[in-house]
């Protein structure tokens, strides 16, 4: 028996039943002596007083978490323990039971912008940029199971060893990525980009260094014309915060439909807005609603613009074919390493939708579909930059011809360990002023 439990052995045998549900918990007060500094005894001890003690089925989240507090502070006694401290334990306690235990602390942290978690000792987090191991773990591997159930379970998909791979998202938009044994070697896989609680606006990517007012002024007048804007990028480049910025420059009166595998997109102010989401699979193989299924359903739903949270495979061609067919506005990301990359990796994926399709007619679609590449990258000293800004002209004996309207350049304050730059326009003027003066848009852009 730990040195907790013999401790606080007579408090559970003095401990006077309550009334009924959602009275507090009346405890007999016991002072304890000679408290164990360590914590994790004193999480461990209230957690089980409150397991063997209440009935947790049938109380609601705010009486359980009104009668931990309770267990905590008669279990403490008069035994010194910050405020704070005291909080943080019936927090502990509580989410163990209902929430997603070492997780929540993880997540509460503002600082934290990414947590991988390989299996129930290793766990990495993302801040400022760099990834860090914490030195905490889970209890078990099968504590880990248990946290993955509750996230997955929250948003209606199922995980499995039949179904081991699953995207799904925390109550608080966060995107989540589930791979379990025996996919997963290490032990049960998690991996969580952490959802802001304020949305990304235009105006913080300038704060950030990404890009300047004048070409965020040039974007808005993109936007507000209707035309079609792929942004790419690198894992961790930011293209859904970049997505996010620029879809809040969408007019406020349009009806817009979102379409994305987790949602996490954060368009504010417009009403008619319906935000669409994938479904697996379930455990028998049925069910299954894939981004194409959504894109083709949004077409009958008289939307005015389509934001596409990121195209991976066959769904490139619903949505270059949307892009062509009147519903101009439509706003997209997709990985790769650079604006040609990007093209090449739209053939491919056209491809997976169409196989058999000639590439003269692929390119013939991305270059009428698409009128803005937006290439974003994560930098040797972890920033995140607009690399480059391209108008697509057309296609032209065989190729895709692209004209660069904004380049990134360092200028003679980067280093090896801090790069310093910006966008620079280049001598290029942008040709497709169609959509502008069909706006009422004069400006050059």
């Amino acid at each position: 028996m730990s040195l907790v439990e013999q401790q606080f052995s007579p408090l559970h045998k003095r401990f006077v039943s309550y009334n009924k549900i959602g009275k507090k918990l009346s405890i007999e007060k016991t002072q304890v002596k000679n408290m164990n500094e360590d914590f994790s005894e004193i999480i461990a001890a209230v957690k089980k007083f409150a397991v063997d003690n209440l009935s947790l089925s049938t109380l609601s989240d705010e009486e359980l978490e009104e009668q931990i507090k309770t267990i905590t502070d008669n279990m403490i006694g008069n035994r010194y323990v910050s405020i704070k401290n005291r909080v943080d334990i019936a927090q502990q306690v509580f989410s163990s039971i209902r929430g997603f235990g070492l997780l929540d602390t993880i997540m509460n942290d503002d600082t934290i912008t990414e947590v991988m978690i390989n299996g129930a000792d290793n766990i990495f987090i993302e801040q400022a940029g760099r990834v860090k191991r914490l030195d905490e773990s889970f209890e078990s591997q099968r504590k880990l199971e248990d946290i993955i159930q509750r996230i997955v379970g929250k948003a209606g998909r199922e995980v499995n060893q039949s179904n081991p791979i699953v995207d799904t998202r925390l109550p608080d938009g966060s995107r989540v990525n589930v791979v379990l044994p025996p996919i997963a070697l290490c032990g049960p896989t998690v991996t969580i980009r952490k959802f802001s609680k304020t949305p990304m606006t235009i105006e913080k990517l300038i704060s950030y260094g990404s890009i300047t007012r004048e070409i965020a002024d040039k974007l808005k007048l993109l936007v507000e014309a209707k035309y079609n804007i792929f942004i790419c990028g690198g894992t961790g480049s930011g293209k859904t915060t970049f997505l996010n910025a620029l879809s809040n420059y969408i007019p406020k009166d349009e009806r817009v439909i979102t379409i994305e595998d987790s949602a996490e997109l954060q368009i504010k102010g417009v009403d008619n807005l319906v935000s669409l989401e994938t479904r697996n699979a379930n455990a028998s193989g049925a069910g299954a609603v894939t981004i194409r299924d959504l894109i083709k359903s949004s077409l009958r739903m008289r939307p005015e613009r389509i934001v596409v949270g990121e195209v991976r495979g066959g769904e490139a061609l619903d949505m270059l074919q949307a892009m062509n067919t009147g519903h101009d506005g439509s706003l997209s990301t997709g990985h790769a390493n650079s604006t040609q990359d990007m093209l090449s990796r739209l053939e491919t994926m056209v491809l997976q939708g169409a196989d058999g399709l000639p590439l003269e007619a692929i390119r013939q679609q991305i270059s009428s579909a698409i009128d803005i590449i937006i290439h974003l990258s994560r930098l040797r000293d972890h920033s995140r930059k607009t690399m480059e800004i391209t108008e697509v002209l057309g296609f032209e004996n065989g190729q895709i011809k692209l004209n660069p309207l904004y380049v990134f350049e360092e200028d003679e304050n980067t280093t090896l360990e801090k790069v310093s730059g910006s966008l620079k326009r280049t001598s290029n003027p942008m040709q497709n002023v169609f959509k502008l003066q069909l706006s009422g848009i004069t400006e050059v852009i």
